[in-house]
This record gives C-alpha cells, structure tokens and sequence, in this order.
C-alpha cells in the first residue's frame, strides 16, 4: 500500500477523535488495505456543487473533518473577498445521516472566523437557504445535503451572495484556499452554543421562512376571479426529506386541502427506509405514493426529494391507472401553462426569457418559440439557470424571465431564489392540473395535444457507476474515446459535435459531449458533477412512440459499446 497513505491513515488514527462513530471505523478498518485505500487514495473532491461523498473516515469521506476543513476554506475566501460588515453565512440542512451535526460543525468554524452565521431552527429544503442567502445579504451559503443520493451519502452546497450556487471561478478559489491546509492544525473552531450567546451564530427569523412561503404562493398564473376546482384528491410524499412543513402549508395556504401525506415517508429519516434512492426520477421511489394513490383514487401524486429541490408526479390514464411523467414531460407542460396563462392575462414580459439545460428536451424550446419566448440553453445544473436569472437582474429586466427547467425534475417560475425549488414546482403542478381538470382536461390530454402540435419527442437518460479510483481512470477514457474520431451511432451519422471543455457560447468550460446526428436526433455525454457515474442523455424526434423507441434502442446498443 502506498506509504503516503498509510501515514494519512495513522495520522487520523492519532487526531481524528472529535467523533466516536469514526475512531471506531478507523480501528474497524486497520486490518483491510483496500478500505483505507479508498478512504484516504484522495481528498473528496471540492468543486462546483461543493462536496459530496459517502459518509466515514477518510479524507475521500463525508465526516466532521473534511467539513470543518472545507469551511475553514470558504470562510478564508469570504474573509479575503467581502468587507466586515458584509461577512455573513447562511446554513440549512436536510435529513441525512449527521446533517444537523456537519451544519453545526460548519457553523462552529465560520464563527471562530469572525463571520456571522444564521442558520434554519430547523432542517429546510435548499431553495429555503437560496432565499435566506438573498434575504439577509449574507456573502455565501451552505446547504448540508445529498439530494436524492443513496442514504451512505451526505454533501455540502456552496451559494455566492447571488443566491446562486457557487461559479467555477469562486470553487477554484475556495479550493486553492482549502488546499493550503492541514486538515488537523489549520481549522479554526468554536463552541456553538457559547457563540450563540455572544450573537455570532444567530436563528434565521421565522418570517424569512413565512416570505419565502408567500413568494411561492405568488407565483400563481391565475387571475383573482378565477375560479378552478381545488378539492383535487393529491397524495404527496416528502420521501423522508424536508419538503412536509413548506409544500403542505403552501398548498393549504392556496386552497389544496385534500392532502394524503405517505405516512411510512412522512418524518425525516437519513436512512430512507422505504425508498433506498430517494429520488422521484426513480420509479422505485415513486412505488408506496402509488399505491397510496391507487388506495385513495388520487387525482394527483407528488413526491419532492430530501432537500427538495426536485418533484415527480403521477397521473391517472383513461384506464386509471397511474402514469409517471419525466421531468421533461412536467417541464414542457409547466412551461406551456406558464405561457399560455400569462399570454391570456395579459401579463406577459416584452422580452420574455426562458432558461433550460443543454440535455433537457429540444421541446421546450418549441414551446416557447410558439409563445414569442427566447429561449437560452446553459450546462447541466441549475445554477446556471440562477446564473442567467442574475444577468437579467443587472440589466434591470429580472422579470422577462418566466421559467426554467431542466430534465431531472428541476423547475423554477420566479427570481425569488436562485436555484431550483419543489415547493415552487409541487404548488404550480397543483394549479396546472386543477386548471385543466376544471375544464376536463387532464395532463396526458395536454401532453398528447403538445405532440400534436410540436411532434412526438422522446428523451431517455443511461447512466453507469464507475466506483473508486479505478473508475475515475475508466471514466476519462470513456470520454476520449467518444471524442473520436467517431462516424455515428445506430445507423445514424453525426452532423455535428459540440465539445463543451473548449468553451462554447460564453459557457464555462466542462467536459461535456453533444452529438447532433441526422434526423434530429442527439446524444450528451458527461461524467456526473456529483457521483461516480457516466451519464448519456438522448434525444429522438419521430413521427410516432414506437419509431422513435425503435430508433433508440440501436442509438443505446452502440453507445454502450463505449461506456461498458
């Protein structure tokens, strides 16, 4: 075994005592090189979304230290970037195992570095802490969280003052600042409570919540004089996370009062213990909601995911049965009610703008083509949908911007926070349907009615798990091998290549593939900003379901040739 790592190894055997759970790890782990191996071959790695990992011992691990080291990091960066009187923190958690502790742990060293900390009584979904960064004119933000990762994960988002998750150019400073130092001798650290008396650390008043709450509500596109059927049957599931408190009381705040909470995923609980992946792109974790839907004859089922910054939803067909909709399908649908309704009351911007993902479906730019609406495509992340909300804000037309959306259920109406929010996306799916039902019109009627009009468009996402260093090292040749030189992919010849690490309209460089083959078809490949995963993302215009699954299939049979 590598004798740097065996030395890290013993150094944290000697120093890392702060945490019962990982001394005993560490003793657990002595008398297996390839656990120590994984747990210290790196340091978790910091980059746009913060860190992410598996909670444990080891410098590649969620634990007390790399997050009192990452804190130190950016508290060293807000010291050098912002004046006194501007050096405030916001901090928010969610459910996941240690949550509550890596946020007091965090808050600990930004305090024991002259830095004023508020942080959330309580766990609050993300685009809570979003909205208290703006609010209280704090300089950054962190929200302990690993949004839909499986339960061994935990992570830590960073937010610019924007409200906004941090640039690439603020992680590479934050990181440059973490690398300087000893995760041991160099982290500042104070007691919680003892700083909570001295007004260093501080609650986040209750009415930051409660505005936050009437930004939502005021997101509505209904005149005051109309009347639509709220008495719609809904089934929510928070899938043990953070959305109960905010998306019920938003929704009986608005007049949505017949509400069937999934009890079994009701509480917040770090080990999820009905849904192993919390994520409601998953079917698995949509499964209990359904059946609670089928008990109850549902109109509506939603589900928000831990930190709840993303929403699934399941409709009843002609057969009612449920059907799962993807986030490109609930995205176009928001989109077009969005439109539609601010078109008919007049309330449309000059220059409406709306805000998608380069791998979120070509569809939505048809809509918003139909409605006078420009569309702008930005990287993977929603932060980059934040981001094109600032710009607009500094040229004084924040509200030309409507929406934006992206495929992994992530959708905003509003410039009131920065980031995705399910609260947001949870309230105006409700609207949408009970608008539609009101005029017996159900989800898939419309979604059938946008095929009609703009084409069928069917978009599939693939990806593979490459665990540990040695998937790192497989993921990086996947990606120069799909950088060519390459003819096609099921038949169908490549028209174009878009490879985003050389920059491409003002874009941050990232290493991104976009293929456009022939017949409007196209493929994005990129390694996961957050897990050990490869991600395809494809897309296929035909004239019906059935060509355009046929088509698929041999684009997928070839692609994998590359990733396995």
């Amino acid at each position: 075994m590598n004798g740097q790592i065996v030395k890290q190894y013993e150094l944290w055997k000697k120093y890392a005592v702060m945490d019962a759970d990982l001394m005993a790890e560490l003793d657990a782990m002595a008398q297996d090189e390839e656990k120590i191996e994984d747990a210290f071959y790196r340091n978790l790695a910091f980059g746009t979304g913060g860190l992410r990992g598996v909670i444990g011992a080891g410098s590649n691990r969620m634990n007390v230290y790399t997050v009192a080291k990452a804190s130190q990091g950016l508290a060293n960066y807000v010291v050098k970037n912002f004046k006194e009187s501007d050096r405030k923190i916001a901090v928010s958690y969610d459910s996941r195992i240690k949550a509550d502790l890596f946020a007091r742990v965090a808050s600990e060293v930004f305090a024991a570095n002259g830095i004023e900390v508020f942080i959330y009584t309580e766990l609050m979904p993300t685009p809570c802490l979003s909205y208290a960064v703006r609010k209280l004119q704090c300089a950054a933000g962190i929200m302990v969280t690993a949004s839909h990762n499986p339960s061994k994960y935990n992570g830590y988002k960073v937010y610019g003052a924007d409200g906004c998750q941090i640039t690439t150019e603020a992680a590479t400073e934050i990181l440059a600042e973490i690398e300087k130092l000893d995760i041991f001798g160099d982290v500042k650290q104070s007691n919680f409570d003892e700083q909570m008396k001295a007004g260093k650390i501080s609650y986040i008043p209750d009415e930051v919540y409660t505005d936050f709450v009437e930004e939502v509500k005021a997101q509505s596109m209904l005149r005051a004089d109309e009347e639509i059927d709220r008495n719609v049957a809904i089934v929510y599931s928070p899938l043990n996370g953070t959305g109960l408190k905010p998306v019920t009381r938003t929704l009986k705040e608005t007049g949505f009062t017949n509400i069937t909470v999934v009890a079994e995923q009701e509480k917040p609980d770090g080990h999820f213990p009905t849904c192993p992946y919390p994520n409601p792109e998953i079917k698995e974790a949509m499964a209990l909601g359904m059946e609670y839907a089928k008990r109850c004859d549902a109109d509506l089922l939603l589900a928000t995911d831990p930190d709840c910054d993303r929403v699934g939803i399941a409709v009843k067909d002609k057969n009612g049965e449920y059907v799962l909709l993807s986030g490109n399908q609930t995205g176009c649908l928001l989109l077009d009610y969005v439109c539609s309704k601010r078109t008919e009351n007049g309330t449309m911007p000059t220059d409406p703008v709306m805000v998608k993902t380069i791998v979120t479906t070509d569809l939505g730019e048809q809509i918003a083509a139909k409605y006078g609406v420009k569309t702008v495509n930005v990287l993977t992340g929603f932060k980059f949908i934040g981001e094109q909300i600032g710009y607009l804000e500094k040229e004084g037309k924040q509200d030309c911007y409507i929406f934006g959306f992206e495929e992994s259920y992530g959708y905003l109406s509003g410039s009131y926070v920065r980031d995705k929010d399910a609260v947001d996306g949870a309230f105006l799916i409700c609207e949408m349907f009970a608008y539609y039902k009101t005029k017996g019109i159900s989800l898939l009627d419309k979604l059938d009615e946008l095929y009609k009009e703009h084409g069928y468009c069917l978009n599939t996402l693939y990806s593979y798990e490459y665990e540990g260093a040695a998937g790192a090292e497989k993921m990086q040749t996947i990606m120069a091998a799909f950088r060519g030189p390459l003819d096609g992919f099921g038949g169908k010849k490549i028209n174009q290549l878009l490879d985003y690490a050389t920059g491409i309209d003002g874009l941050p460089k990232s290493d991104v593939l976009k293929f456009y083959l022939e017949d409007r078809i196209s493929v994005v490949v990129r390694p996961s900003g957050t897990e050990p995963k490869m991600k395809l993302y494809i897309s296929v215009s035909a004239k019906d379901e059935e060509s355009a699954r046929e088509t698929e299939q041999k684009l997928v049979a070839d692609l994998e040739k590359l990733v396995k």
